[in-house]
């Protein structure tokens, strides 16, 4: 029996919030993409990879762009898809540790298994019995019935499981017929581990590859295996003889991803070496380069709408896929005009796509930790709202802008929304329920982010616990997890509405040795510890080196420049003739104390900053 709902990790480890900045719809793939799954009934295309995000693509030529939409719920690289169910539902597995299971026709995500402990890497699929098995780095096979998991809800998400063991190294693929009688795990440990998966019983160990096995694929009635693996080389064979009847080395580097037809006859493999082949397995020696790719081939895909095969779609470790013909092979094949000798090289058969979908460089975007004390500015400051052509003014003495964003990013979470109070109930005791329950208060009253913002919760240095998008906080399931994972910092600040008291760092100030001044008596000074270190300049330059040189000068009070004029030159004046300094390093005039508290001055006991005048 396994139970998908967790306990509070919140109070047990220290758990920071992250957000990103980014556009609305996010239209490409970014980085590598790991899994491609076609559903040729609606001419769509699913891709999965290293951005955390499964994309779904229409691949009808006359339409000018490909994009449908975006299923966002992982919050790590997606490993690997399936589709189940007559296309009506897609499963996923990643190194989040999470299988979860998806509606592929609305694009969201109907429940989560949190039954694996480690990055989930692969999925295998029996479409007769309707059955998926996930596996993974946690060396554990598990075996879902999918119309069970189709029934799951937030509230209802207990699912009795099966379970594979036995495996002493990290799977890495999978395999099971369609009719559900056999699967075959690859993995680290160079074997092939074969199970019935009716019974749970082991069936039998194969060995031959001398590295990981990356990719594995097995006939319709569970007789034979076809295995690719990191040792370069492909491997047929016979589950009923428990061996391996053929090996084929047609790549330069390791292979890491097969496709077979139907009749188990001819495979197409692609690796590391990033060329895409299709090789008769009747004939080991015949073979022939479609295409090459522009970096090592991850997954691919054939296009099973025609007989013969069509096309074939593959993904690389960047992120466009490419759709390539092979409609030229089957003129090869007609024609017997094989290549046989393995030492020449080929000429590719393919050198421009039949189709594409484009991605995009790695996002780039802003993305930032939220403690509760990041943003904390002790300083009065304006801010100015334009809105219908009215000009707010809110003038703030102090303010917490870490605080208030965290209340915008769960602002949609229900259980931060704060209700009228009985004193407002019983002044407006006419209005209607509509009025009430728009007077609800959500976010922080100030500002709100954009709804479609990532918004991540993770260990401090470590694995992500929970990713979601703002406006998704409002849902059944996500309000759920949302009160396993907020840690209690959080809670204080969005749901309590109290907000931390200001962090204040102590330090010493002192003339710099090379200035030549005299030490001055180490009074202890105390700042907010978002000062700026031109504040302290300012400070330095206006208190001890303004007036020393007034001293010096005799200077009257009738010579000062104006109060007005003093002050708006004073930070100029400051930046211009002093330096400020920490372990000997000049600071910027735009950190904090906070930051050359931690990453510059890094020892124990106060703080101390030294200063000098700039030599002219």
């Amino acid at each position: 029996m396994a139970t998908h709902h967790r306990q509070n990790a919140a109070g047990r480890r220290k758990v920071q919030v992250s957000y990103v900045i980014r556009d609305e719809v996010e239209k490409y793939n970014r980085n590598g993409v790991n899994a491609l799954q076609l559903d040729p009934a609606l001419n769509r295309l699913f891709t999965a990879g290293r951005d955390s995000i499964i994309r779904i693509w229409s691949i009808n030529h006359h339409k000018q762009d490909p994009y449908i939409a975006s299923m966002e719920h992982h919050t790590d690289w997606v490993n690997d898809i399936v589709l189940c169910c007559n296309g009506k539902t897609l499963i996923s597995a990643s190194s989040d540790t999470t299988v979860k299971v998806w509606n592929a026709h609305k694009g969201f995500c109907m429940s989560t298994l949190r039954t694996h402990k480690d990055y989930v890497k692969a999925l295998a699929y029996a479409k007769d019995k309707e059955l998926v098995a996930s596996a993974g780095l946690d060396r554990q096979i598990f075996l879902w019935d999918v119309n069970t998991l189709t029934a799951l809800t937030a509230s209802n998400n207990t699912v009795t499981t099966s379970s594979l063991s036995g495996n002493k190294d990290s799977i890495y693929s999978l395999a099971m017929n369609q009719m559900g009688t056999v699967i075959v795990s690859g993995s680290t440990e160079k074997v092939l581990r074969v199970w019935d998966p009716r019974t749970c019983a082991k069936l039998m160990k194969l060995k031959g590859h001398t590295d990981n096995v990356k990719s594995l694929l097995l006939n319709r009635d569970g007789t034979q295996c076809l295995s690719g693996s990191s040792d370069g080389t492909i491997r047929l064979w016979s589950l009923g003889q428990q061996r391996c009847i053929a090996t084929y080395r047609v790549h330069d580097e390791g292979v890491w991803a097969l496709q077979v037809n139907e009749a188990f006859t001819h495979v197409y493999s692609g690796g590391r070496d990033r060329k895409i082949y299709c090789t008769d397995l009747r004939s080991p020696d015949i073979r022939v380069l479609i295409c090459e790719e522009k970096a090592p081939v991850l997954k691919m895909e054939l296009d099973r709408s025609a007989d013969p095969h069509s096309a074939i779609w593959v993904s690389t470790t960047k992120s466009t896929v490419n759709k390539w013909s092979l409609k030229g092979i089957h003129n090869f094949r007609a024609s017997g005009d094989y290549e046989n000798d393995c030492s020449a090289p080929l000429t590719p058969l393919c050198t421009q796509t039949e189709q594409l979908i484009k991605g995009t460089a790695v996002c780039m975007c802003f993305s930032q930790s939220v403690f509760y004390r990041i943003f904390t500015y002790a300083e009065p400051f304006i801010m100015t709202v334009d809105e219908k052509d009215e000009l707010l003014m809110c003038v703030c003495a102090a303010v917490n802008l870490g605080g208030l964003l965290l209340q915008a990013l769960l602002e949609y979470w229900p259980r931060t929304h704060t209700n009228p109070t009985d004193e407002e109930t019983e002044l407006n005791h006419g209005s209607v329920n509509g009025e009430n329950e728009s007077r609800i208060q959500k976010g922080n009253g100030y500002f709100q982010v954009p709804p479609h913002t990532p918004v991540i919760f993770g260990e401090a240095g470590g694995r992500t616990l929970f990713r979601l998008l703002c406006r998704d906080s409002g849902g059944e399931t996500e309000s759920m997890l949302l009160n396993e994972t907020v840690p209690q910092w959080v809670i204080d600040i969005t749901v309590d509405k109290n907000m931390p008291k200001f962090n204040k760092i102590p330090f010493y100030l002192q003339p710099h040795s090379s200035s030549g001044a005299k030490t001055l008596k180490k009074d202890r000074l105390s700042a907010s510890d978002m000062l700026q270190v031109r504040k302290v300049m300012e400070h330095v330059y206006e208190k001890i080196i303004n007036l020393d040189s007034e001293s010096q000068t005799g200077g009257s009070a009738a010579e000062k420049p104006s109060e007005q004029k003093e002050e708006e030159d004073m930070a100029v004046l400051a930046e211009e003739k002093i330096e400020l300094l920490c372990q000997d390093q000049v600071l910027d005039p735009n950190m904090d104390l906070r930051t050359v508290k931690h990453f510059i001055w890094k020892s124990g006991g106060d703080l101390t900053l030294h200063y000098r005048q700039k030599s002219t």
